[in-house]
């Protein structure tokens, strides 16, 4: 059976973000995942998160000026010190959280540009090789174009081919179902090639990302598939609730309380 984390960046936003933990564990949830904690106190995102008996199951690099749209440092040649200086913003937070595993997003630049594609490598490699000693994985998502026009890695063939190219223990692929239907559609037979590589899974009802309840894919049939290809890593809702988070939480009623 999937163990469900639910994105507290998107979900129980009726409540503010400190507060979510309590949200997402008394709706059954025995794990979150999130964007970025570091408006917070590391010691205090990790109270909220062990006094609720919760897994951390992920969260995000710092990716820049978020709010100036930057998506990231990896792929921007003139900002690797300021990447290396994101890993080290980010360590207290994973070690006051206990994850195993954070995302390192890639930024806005354009592929087809060979010092944006030299940055990316470098980045990737040095920051998986930062985290290497803490225990702790790094993980790479493409993201479709059409949610971020002109995000760096929105191809899941690229990811795939760096991390066999880098060859690192710890780097492994960010699979986001929803992106994937986007960008190429064929997620099934995707999941089955690219599982070996897989750290992470998440999902959302395509095309509106809400609740993984209909639309495009059918998202038991998926879970099922993820069990039958043995995967044991947590499966995070990064979804817009279509209303009140709990009101559409039907679809997780039959895994809710799957053990972190």
């Amino acid at each position: 059976m999937p163990r469900f984390a639910a994105n507290l960046s998107m979900m129980f936003t009726e409540v503010p973000f400190l507060d979510r933990f309590e949200a997402a564990a008394k709706a059954g949830f025995t794990a979150v995942e999130y964007l970025f904690p570091y408006d917070h106190p590391a010691e205090e995102v990790g109270k909220r998160l062990h006094g609720n008996g919760l897994t951390q199951a992920l969260f995000n690099l710092p990716p820049g000026d978020w709010n100036a749209g930057e998506k990231g440092l990896a792929a921007l040649p003139d900002r690797f010190a300021d990447l290396q200086q994101s890993l080290k913003t980010a360590l207290p937070y994973a070690q006051a959280t206990g994850v195993k595993r954070l995302h390192l997003m890639a930024g806005m630049a354009d592929r087809r540009d060979a010092k944006a594609v030299t940055a990316y490598r470098k980045s990737v490699a040095w920051a998986a090789e930062f985290l290497a000693p803490h225990g702790l994985d790094l993980v790479i998502e493409p993201i479709n174009s059409r949610n971020i026009p002109g995000y760096f890695l929105n191809d899941f063939g690229f990811a795939r081919d760096l991390i066999g190219e880098l060859g690192l223990a710890n780097l492994k692929l960010q699979f986001d179902i929803y992106h994937c239907q986007i960008i190429h559609g064929d997620v099934t037979m995707r999941l089955r090639e690219m599982m070996p590589i897989v750290g992470h899974v998440q999902i959302a009802s395509i095309p509106s990302r809400n609740e993984p309840d209909g639309e495009e894919l059918n998202y038991p049939f998926l879970f099922a598939e993820l069990d039958r290809l043995g995967y044991g890593g947590f499966v995070g809702c990064e979804y817009n609730p279509r209303g009140k988070t709990t009101d559409g939480l039907a679809w997780f009623k039959p895994y809710a309380g799957a053990k972190a």
